[in-house]
């Protein structure tokens, strides 16, 4: 069974017992290729099982291990997980806010999207969050005095004030109502534009063979959704809205909207 850790990424129990288990033993102590060479040997010894009941069990260990090594990207770059520095995703977001414009994080997470915009674009940002640790966090690493950090959940306490640009980025794919959730949202704020960055249903065949064997298959057990190309723009049609810019980037869409007045 997937659970999440605080930080909202795939994990499980039984893998943390016997991770603890295991560090308390001698094998730690042992060269790298030694361990490596004693996981290999185990995870081969999987291969003797049936194919389908193989797969399924293989599969769940690709759950837990990428799991485990989201974690250790996290602490790797001190804080915030080295896909904001490799990806370079950051930079979609501050090439298309204008200097002086007033911008929306809704799900700001620990605030490293919200500082380079900040930073780099010259824009007024409030970040905003329902997880008090994600804007302590967010609050003791990044600072800039056109940066504000907000405890809150969309839409209920977003700030009464206009913004012109809502980002929403690998948020999106949390709610449940995501079509009435951008109407309100945009009837609130009045933005000229949404910057949304989302995951992608068909990043990889595995996630296609997760679904099909019954397993879980979405990247982070908080997710309702994840999308194709096609069933993205239905979406963002569905809420009257128009795609101005769209990239398929790392298995992920990130586009330009904005409500589409006739």
């Amino acid at each position: 069974m997937v659970a999440a850790t605080r930080r909202g990424i795939p994990t499980t129990p039984r893998l943390k017992k016997f991770a603890k288990e295991v560090g308390a033993l001698p094998f730690r102590l042992l060269p790298g290729a030694v361990r490596r060479r004693v996981v290999q040997l185990l995870l081969h010894a999987m291969t003797r099982l049936r194919p389908e009941a193989a797969m399924r069990e293989l599969l769940q260990i690709d759950t837990d291990v990428t799991g485990l090594i989201n974690e250790t990207a996290i602490a790797y770059d001190g804080g915030v997980h080295v896909k904001h520095r490799l990806m370079r995703y950051h930079d979609f977001f501050v090439d298309r806010i204008r200097p002086g414009e007033r911008v929306l994080d809704i799900g700001s997470g620990n605030g490293a999207v919200a500082h380079s915009v900040a930073t780099r674009s010259a824009a007024v940002v409030v970040g905003l969050d329902l997880n008090e640790d994600n804007v302590a966090s967010a609050r003791r690493m990044f600072s800039h005095s056109s940066l504000t950090f907000l405890v809150g959940e969309a839409p209920g306490d977003i700030p009464a004030e206009r913004f012109d640009v809502v980002i929403m980025s690998n948020v999106l794919e949390h709610l449940e109502h995501r079509v009435e959730f951008l109407k309100l949202i945009q009837e609130r704020v009045s933005p000229s534009r949404w910057l949304l960055r989302v995951p992608m249903f068909d990043r990889e065949w595995r996630v296609a063979m997760r679904k099909e064997l019954g397993l879980y298959y979405f990247g982070d057990p908080t997710h309702a959704t994840e999308y194709t190309h096609e069933s993205f723009e239905m979406e963002i049609q569905e809420a009257g809205f128009k795609i101005t810019s769209l990239q398929i980037n790392w298995g992920e869409i990130w586009a330009e909207v904005s409500c589409d007045v006739h």
